[in-house]
């Protein structure tokens, strides 16, 4: 079974980070929410300094910002690359599922 780990921020200050993560949310959640092998879990660094550290520190950017994207604890990456995946039809093999 896969885990999808998404960080994001539930006081996010910015309305361009909080619509980001609102289509996440909606594009994950009807790919994944019947069930199956794969899992997804949002990580609140709102609530966490070290889950925001954690986020910084896997991603390898210590300047990160939400939403970020692993497979387990494996970097997937950011959301640009995340709309970009879903664009090109390539959602799975950018959350490292294919």
């Amino acid at each position: 079974m896969s885990k999808i780990v998404v960080y994001v921020s539930t006081v996010a200050s910015n309305l361009d980070i909080k619509k980001k993560q609102q289509k996440v949310e909606m594009i994950l959640d009807s790919k994944f929410k019947h069930g199956g092998p794969v899992t997804v879990e949002y990580v609140d660094v709102a609530a966490s300094e070290a889950d925001k550290k954690k986020m910084r520190d896997l991603s390898g950017n210590p300047k990160a910002l939400p939403p970020q994207f692993f497979n387990g604890d494996t970097y997937c990456g950011d959301y640009d690359a995340f709309d970009d995946a879903v664009e090109s039809d390539a959602l799975m093999q950018f959350l490292k599922l294919a």
